[in-house]
């Protein structure tokens, strides 16, 4: 269960798949979300049907969001963003599973097509009917002008911002690709994720289950850490490019 261990099975696979979750965009300054004093403990917590049959739900679904947003924009990846790229570059990374919404992961250079937002994205907000989009940026320019849950331009439909909500539909076919990739890889590495929210904490199981060998990197114990091969504690801008940097 040491860091020698996991600098040896990282060295020695193949087919990685990555799933991370906040713990590894604090470090960039993203506020998290199940802490003492993350964003759940601060805000009461409005669901998706709420959401779509409430106007003042709408309204402080937005509020929030607003609030968020200039942190979400303005954060910067770091390196354990950029050790991903690195495992890419060595032809190793398969996919990229995240449960996070600030897309850091392609900001930090990984292609957009390997990185799996199972939670979908902050950055963009979408039409619940019709399903155009727009940029954050804009949605939050209407709301500073007065628009307080703002509409889609296109049809009139609901503007919600790209991200899954409690009691919404997790994206299919995202999930699906989550779930090959976790079946085919040799090795997961879960960073910065407590793994207890699910569907998407099944992922690392699956892998698990289909013989991979899974390596977590966090800063508090998980739900997993009986099953993994490896746990790795410490900040994981320094635990995660000595990990990925052991092959080269």
């Amino acid at each position: 269960m040491s860091d020698q261990a996991a600098r040896g099975l990282m060295a020695g696979a193949s087919r990685i798949v990555g799933f991370t979750g906040a713990g590894i965009s604090t470090e960039s300054g993203v506020p998290d979300f199940r802490s003492p004093n993350g964003v759940w403990a601060r805000n009461r917590t409005v669901d998706f049907h709420e959401f779509v049959s409430s106007e003042p739900g709408r309204v402080e679904y937005w509020r929030q969001k607003a609030e968020a947003w200039p942190a979400m924009r303005e954060a910067k990846p770091n390196a354990g963003h950029r050790a991903f790229v690195e495992l890419h570059r060595q032809g190793r990374l398969l996919a990229l599973v995240t449960q996070n919404i600030e897309r850091l992961h392609q900001r930090s250079g990984l292609p957009a097509d390997i990185v799996l937002e199972l939670h979908g994205t902050t950055t963009e907000a979408e039409c619940l009917t019709c399903g155009d989009r727009i940029t954050s940026d804009e949605a939050c320019r209407r709301i500073e002008a007065g628009e307080r849950a703002p509409r889609c331009r296109a049809c009139g439909g609901l503007l919600k911002p790209a991200t899954i909500s409690f009691g919404q539909a997790m994206p299919l076919e995202v999930m699906a690709r989550a779930q090959e990739a976790a079946e085919t890889c040799d090795l997961l590495l879960a960073v910065g994720s407590s793994l207890v929210v699910e569907p998407a904490a099944s992922i690392p199981r699956l892998a698990k289950a289909a013989g991979a060998r899974l390596v977590i990197v966090n800063r508090e114990p998980t739900p997993l850490d009986g099953i993994a091969d490896a746990v790795v504690r410490g900040e994981i801008g320094v635990v995660l490019p000595a990990l990925v940097g052991a092959n080269g």
